[in-house]
């Protein structure tokens, strides 16, 4: 990814570093975002700590995440569906089975939209607020430092 974003934006700046030890001065950047990341992260309090760190004061992070659907019905239907049907899916099509097993698992064990919303607000964050796209199966919540 890096590679293609370099070679198709060579004006930028790319860098690959450790979300929970970020290599840049505090108070940098006016805005951070992570896409379907930090629910991989080791420690995700951790990793919106250090995104807060980096942020300038009235800045803003945007967090683009699994989250879990709002309609009870469907949530039931996409839970069988994570659990029981993409595992078998994958293991039949997929010279990686276990990515889609770990996938399943870790969007299970993540929290709700108001969990990660708390969680933000735990690390430092203000004003969260959160959109829910596909009834909820994906949510992007934002905030603001300071």
């Amino acid at each position: 990814m890096l590679a293609v974003g370099r070679k198709t934006r060579p004006y930028l700046n790319f860098s690959k570093a450790d979300a929970l030890n970020l290599p840049f001065e505090a108070d940098t950047f006016d805005v951070v975002t992570i896409s379907y990341g930090l629910r991989n992260t080791v420690d995700y309090p951790k990793a919106l700590a250090e995104a807060l760190r980096v942020t300038k004061p009235g800045g803003r992070m945007v967090v683009v995440e699994f989250s879990h659907p709002t309609w009870r019905p469907f949530r039931t239907i996409y839970t069988e569906y994570l659990m029981k049907a993409l595992p078998v899916i994958a293991r039949r099509t997929s010279s990686n089975p276990d990515a889609y097993i770990y996938l399943a698992e870790s969007i299970r064990a993540w929290p709700d939209q108001q969990g990660l919303a708390a969680a933000m607000e735990k690390a430092g964050w203000s004003k969260i607020s959160w959109k829910n796209l596909t009834g909820g199966v994906v949510a992007v919540h934002s905030g603001n430092k300071g």
